[in-house]
């Protein structure tokens, strides 16, 4: 699935439950180097180094650089040190959910919705232009999306900046290819992880998914099947494949409404 003993960067790692450290165990699963980025030295700190569900000489393990995206001399100084890569996977996005999520879109916390298009969309750009000289063989760029085709409650100014995402994706495939390097998304269900329980209503989107997502979606165990594709995007098997946006949601996003109770799983016409 990826090339084995080259090496991977996976951006956005907060703690043992981050879809980063499933999307790093999986390659690292598959024979490749992986170095983990933390925002800071007192995020890994306060939110991975104690996290209960790795074990002392399993985090030992893990290889980790600091760097917070809206600093351009951290990226350029991460890449700068890393050596040769093969894949890059963004994984990073953030909203203040007092003012650009909830209940009322509108906010005049214009500052804050600036800050969250920084960290949610423009930094994978800034990552493109430092990380691409480290592919001199070509490359792979994955980074994290959410359902942009419909409009969900509370998820507001984060929906806007997933949009913008996908956007930037396709122009960084245009921009890049003559780099030999691909840019792709993958837009996943909804996963419970730190980040995502502090967006309101998140349980609501849970709801969704179970009424509408012709093959079942687990919010915990699906973390796997989103990582396998991430994995996928990264490695050869995919090498003809850029600007493009895969869904692993179990269907959902092209439902209309709720499924009925015949086609429900288990359930027989």
């Amino acid at each position: 699935m990826i090339e084995r003993d080259k090496t991977y960067v996976v951006m956005g790692l907060l703690d043992a439950e981050s879809l980063a450290y499933a999307i790093g165990k999986t390659i690292s699963g598959f024979g490749g180097k992986v170095i983990f980025t933390v925002q800071n030295e007192v995020f890994k700190r306060r939110f991975f180094d104690s996290s209960k569900k790795l074990s002392g000489e399993e985090k030992a393990a893990l290889e980790f650089r600091f760097c917070d995206v809206t600093k351009e001399d951290e990226v350029c100084e991460l890449f700068a040190g890393t050596g040769p890569l093969a894949g890059v996977v963004h994984s990073i996005a953030y909203a203040n959910p007092k003012t650009c999520l909830g209940a009322e879109l509108h906010t005049k916390a214009v500052d804050d919705v600036t800050l969250s298009h920084h960290i949610s969309c423009v930094s994978l750009a800034t990552v493109a232009r430092h990380a691409v000289p480290a592919m001199a063989e070509g490359g792979s760029i994955v980074a994290m999306s959410f359902e942009t085709g419909r409009v969900f409650p509370f998820y507001n100014w984060m929906g806007v900046q997933k949009a913008a995402l996908e956007a930037l994706v396709r122009a960084l495939a245009r921009r890049h290819g003559r780099d030999l390097v691909r840019c792709n998304a993958v837009s996943a269900g909804p996963l419970f992880t730190k980040a995502a329980s502090k967006i309101p209503g998140f349980g609501r989107f849970t709801a969704l998914w179970n009424a509408s997502s012709p093959i079942p979606w687990d919010n915990r165990g699906d973390k796997q099947a989103v990582a396998d594709a991430v994995v996928f995007l990264l490695g050869p098997y995919s090498r003809k494949i850029t600007g493009q946006v895969l869904k692993v949601d179990g269907g959902a996003s092209v439902v209309g409404g709720e499924l009925l109770d015949f086609e429900k799983p288990g359930e027989a016409p």
